[in-house]
């Protein structure tokens, strides 16, 4: 189940950061080194990766001239789409992410979706007389590394084919690793500590992975440690909230008692209860899913 980490107050740049815009307002070093590309046959630009010199001023001065000539608007507004708005959105823009929105807009239009690992070959074997490789490889790597792309991966969702289908979950360091990015570079523009905001976001992305407190920080700990103890923050707190909703789930399926009836008995709203209970049963199953596909794999492994 996808989970939703971020709303609309922290999409405000959709294009890859220069190290120099984004110097973070706390350190969170580790974060700018580990985003995931979007495969690993797939060479990854640099976030924020200038093609010239002082690009965000040039950006600025072509916008203010498109805006008086009357013309800036519809520029810009495609530019949002692809490239990410914000200053230096045309010189960031590859052109290249206008002809991949064309093609398949349901991944690269408005609306992005996180892509399968290997969709680089995928698009060269599905285009290949209108792709060029190395732009491809260029166009990817600015796509998977602007802001829109790495909310939608923090968001939690599949990963998605060509058509537009969900194949293959994302991984949780991932969804993790996306998430402290953007809020990095959120962070290096506001005034506010966004970190009991981060902390919360990262006890859902816990919670919609399905590991155990200690399997899941060992997968997404890394060497800024300030990032490693909020994200233990985060998780210790979601791990208490889900042993109460486990406790509260075994007595009720104890009691033998309907839902109102079990609500009345221990003074709880309904809505409340039920709510509970289905996150509890939720979690229950992705727990079960994840252990019978380790199984699985253990037992592919000893055939091979």
């Amino acid at each position: 189940m996808p989970i939703c980490i971020f709303d609309s107050a922290y999409m405000t740049s959709n294009v890859p950061e220069s190290p120099a815009a984004d110097a973070p307002a706390m350190p969170m070093a580790e974060a700018a080194k580990t985003v995931p590309p979007v495969d690993t046959e797939t060479p990854v630009m640099a976030a924020g990766d200038p093609t010239t010199p002082n690009t965000q001023a040039t950006s600025q001065q072509k916008r203010g001239r498109g805006q008086r000539g009357g013309q800036g608007g519809a520029r810009g507004a495609q530019q949002n789409r692809q490239g990410g708005g914000g200053g230096g959105a045309a010189a960031r823009q590859h052109p290249m992410l206008d002809q991949l929105a064309a093609l398949y807009p349901a991944l690269f239009g408005e609306t992005l979706l996180p892509l399968k690992r290997g969709i680089f070959q995928d698009l060269l074997a599905a285009q290949p007389e209108a792709l060029d490789k190395d732009s491809l490889k260029a166009a990817l790597a600015l796509h998977t590394r602007s802001t829109r792309y790495l909310t939608v991966v923090a968001s939690g969702q599949q990963r998605h084919n060509l058509a537009g289908e969900p194949v293959e979950p994302l991984a949780p360091e991932h969804v993790h690793h996306a998430l402290i990015e953007v809020f990095r570079r959120r962070g290096a523009r506001s005034r506010e500590d966004l970190r009991p905001k981060m902390r919360q976001r990262i006890a859902v992305a816990f919670e919609a992975s399905g590991l155990s407190r200690d399997a899941y920080l060992e997968l997404v700990s890394g060497k800024d440690e300030e990032v490693n103890q909020i994200t233990k923050d985060g998780v210790e707190e979601a791990a208490t909230r889900l042993a109460k909703d486990e406790a509260l789930l075994r007595t009720f399926e104890a009691s033998g008692k309907n839902l109102n009836e079990f609500a009345d008995m221990y003074g709880l709203h309904v809505l409340d209860a039920n709510r509970t209970l289905e996150r509890a049963k939720l979690r229950r199953d992705q727990v079960a899913a994840l252990a019978l596909a380790e199984a699985s794999a253990a037992v592919a492994n000893l055939d091979e």
